[in-house]
């Protein structure tokens, strides 16, 4: 608890940092006491603002996101977006002299879209190879999909979003003559919940606040009448393909893996071998879970739900976010229809992996 407030401290400090150093610079070029501050030979004025935003603000803003190790590829990321931001805070008479400094900005920002592009062109290319791998797999698509397209392509947020992406609109449109898989390695989350019921409701109140705002807003602005009305499409899409994955994904346990996902937002597959213990204790279940070291695989309810046992792990493992983010966990919180039952299997199937 102490060590995790230091931390959340130092992230602080950071920030104020962060904060101060923008501000000043927005004062210093972009308020109205501009003129008395600015002396008239702004040159090393100029180039102390440049070391604010292309060095300085960087390797604050990597210390706020807690990088475990310096990533020169993202520090040369945001150094070309502060050169590009020095570009235009600073007024033009006086940046006139580093003008082409800033042009370093535009070409690294350049180069990492073409990047970007030869990426979608290399996932375009090799789609047919990727739908053939994920039709052979034994996996469901939900895991299958997003592994085949990294092994094929390559490990990037670009890619994960995609995999993402193309999953919601899948699993809202195209999944519903597919029926839950069966049998004794596949354990629900959802059917003693109201997640479900939880989730119809939202996209009822989502669909009628859209007809009612869509027009009203209409009048006053068209443009943001139809910003809100793909936000409200988008979000009934996620919804529905939410319960889709939720119903057609229960948690499978093979001899040597457990795959655990919940939705969209969040999934895991989980190697039998790093399972350490199997937390059972009431007491110890009906704790506040830490979100930062804990990931949970519970069904809300329309009332306060416990895990029914907590996976232990041996090492932090990887589980994958909204929109394809990863993050380590060291346990895990499972709420299940039929526990009991899990609860026997995994220990069989562990106690097996340990012979």
């Amino acid at each position: 608890m102490t060590a995790t407030w230091q931390h959340d401290k130092k992230s602080y400090i950071w920030m104020f940092l962060l904060v101060l150093v923008l501000v000043s610079n927005f004062v210093l070029y972009r308020s109205p006491i501009s003129p008395m501050v600015l002396p008239e030979e702004t040159k090393w004025v100029i180039l102390g603002s440049l070391l604010d935003l292309a060095i300085v603000a960087p390797l604050l803003m990597l210390a706020i996101s807690r990088k475990k190790k310096f990533s020169v590829k993202h520090f040369i990321i945001l150094m070309a977006g502060g050169l590009i931001f020095a570009r235009f805070l600073i007024p033009t008479k006086h940046f006139e002299p580093f003008v082409a400094v800033s042009y370093i900005g535009f070409a690294i920002e350049g180069l990492l879209v073409l990047l970007e592009l030869t990426l979608l062109f290399m996932l375009v290319r090799y789609t047919p190879a990727i739908i053939h791998q994920v039709r052979t797999s034994d996996k469901s698509l939900l895991f299958s999909l997003p592994a085949v397209m990294e092994d094929k392509v390559r490990k990037h947020p670009i890619v994960q979003i995609i995999a993402s992406e193309f999953l919601m609109v899948y699993y809202a449109l195209s999944s519903w003559r597919k029926k839950p898989p069966i049998g004794e390695q596949y354990f629900t989350l959802h059917k003693n919940s109201s997640l479900i019921a939880f989730q119809m409701m939202l996209i009822h109140a989502i669909v009628i606040e859209t007809v009612g705002i869509h027009w009203w807003l209409h009048e006053k602005s068209l443009w943001l009448s139809i910003l809100v009305l793909i936000l409200n499409v988008y979000t009934v899409v996620f919804f529905i393909g939410d319960i889709q994955v939720v119903r057609l994904n229960p948690v499978k346990m093979t001899d040597h893996h457990l795959y655990l996902s919940l939705g969209l937002a969040k999934k895991m597959v989980l190697s039998l071998d790093d399972i350490e213990t199997i937390t059972m204790d009431p007491n110890l279940l009906e704790k506040k879970i830490d979100t930062n070291t804990t990931i949970d695989f519970i069904a809300k309810d329309f009332e306060p739900v416990h895990p029914h046992m907590i996976l232990e792990l041996k090492k932090p493992c990887h589980a994958t976010l909204f929109l394809g983010i990863e993050k380590k966990y060291t346990r895990v919180a499972i709420r299940l229809d039929n526990p009991k039952m899990f609860h026997e299997a995994l220990k069989e199937r562990i106690s097996i992996n340990n012979l």
